[in-house]
């Protein structure tokens, strides 16, 4: 049976529960590429679909391998060279990769892999430490007024989302966006520590990253880049802070490059049924990740229409 065949067929049966064990036996072993270090949204989102893939029966096993650094582009780069036409091969990506390879012009770009799906979005919330003499973003901002470098911002990669709302943020409260002093971290895993070390000012990542902390106290949210509050998150916005920011993630899945379009099909077919699975809706629910399904045509225009709004942003705010 043809491997794209028998993907479909597998997806189907997964869908109604009715896989035999003789075909989970036979499905396929992904290789899944997380781009950046343990701990970070990249790193929880690719494990979770791994284990969706799992336990829906989709994959008998999926191995991870964290190449982190560059806002993506070390991973991307390996990713590219080393899975050309390995139709078990799926790479964990985003917004914050878009971001990177503007700024960061790296020789390998994300259209060189094979776009697959967007499965999430999320914001991004600004947290002090614990220990920070600071309360609120407005104390923040007026630091920022009266000495830009004297704030230090901690996040992902240049170019990621948290930079780039930080930038915004400089720009709409009418301070030198170039002057902003911004700490990049090559995962998540890092960036939390420096948090809770007290060695940045202020953080930013996705609200499901901070979670765990915000609840023990060891870090106080001061303001969330949505254009609402979070559902059951007593978190405010910018905008109801008057600093006019909004600014969203989302993480997706590419493929390897030199797939065919059958395998392609396959592969997607392979993540929307596992976004169907019950362990995907629990890890929605676990890390308070909004579900943005797109696949296909659709998803491939959406990385062409973001790469260009993204852009524009970035010039916007003074970054490129």
């Amino acid at each position: 049976m043809r491997r794209d065949t028998f993907l479909k067929s597998l997806a189907a049966l997964a869908a109604t529960g009715a896989l035999p064990m003789s075909a989970w036996a036979a499905s396929p072993n992904i290789k899944m590429m997380i781009p950046a270090n343990p701990g970070g949204g990249w790193d929880t989102t690719g494990r979770a679909l791994g284990k969706a893939l799992q336990d829906a029966n989709l994959a008998s096993a999926v191995t991870y391998e964290n190449k982190g650094g560059a806002a993506g582009a070390i991973g991307l780069a390996q990713f590219v060279n080393a899975s050309k036409g390995d139709p078990n091969a799926l790479m964990v990506m985003g917004a914050v990769m878009l971001g990177g390879i503007i700024t960061g012009k790296p020789p390998v770009s994300i259209t060189q892999a094979t776009p697959i799906a967007r499965l999430t979005t999320e914001y991004n919330v600004f947290v002090l430490p614990e220990s920070s003499p600071f309360k609120t973003m407005k104390d923040v901002v007026e630091a920022m007024k009266k000495d830009p470098a004297s704030v230090k911002w901690g996040g992902g990669s240049r170019g990621s989302t948290e930079h780039i709302a930080a930038a915004m943020i400089a720009r709409e409260v009418g301070v030198d966006a170039s002057k902003i002093n911004y700490v990049p971290f090559r995962g998540g895993g890092e960036a939390t520590a420096a948090i809770l070390g007290g060695n940045v000012t202020v953080g930013g990542s996705g609200y499901s990253e901070f979670q765990q902390y915000i609840e023990a106290g060891k870090m106080k949210p001061i303001g969330v880049t949505s254009e609402a509050r979070l559902k059951g998150i007593a978190i405010p916005t910018l905008k109801e802070q008057g600093i006019n920011v909004v600014l969203g993630n989302w993480r997706g899945v590419y493929a390897a490059p030199g797939i065919s379009a059958a395998e392609r099909k396959a592969l997607t077919d392979m993540v929307i049924a596992a976004t169907k699975s019950k362990a995907w809706q629990e890890a929605l629910e676990k890390n308070n990740w909004t579900p943005a399904l797109l696949a296909g045509k659709e998803f491939e225009d959406f990385v062409d229409n973001s790469f260009a709004s993204l852009r524009a942003t970035m010039v916007k705010a003074g970054m490129i």
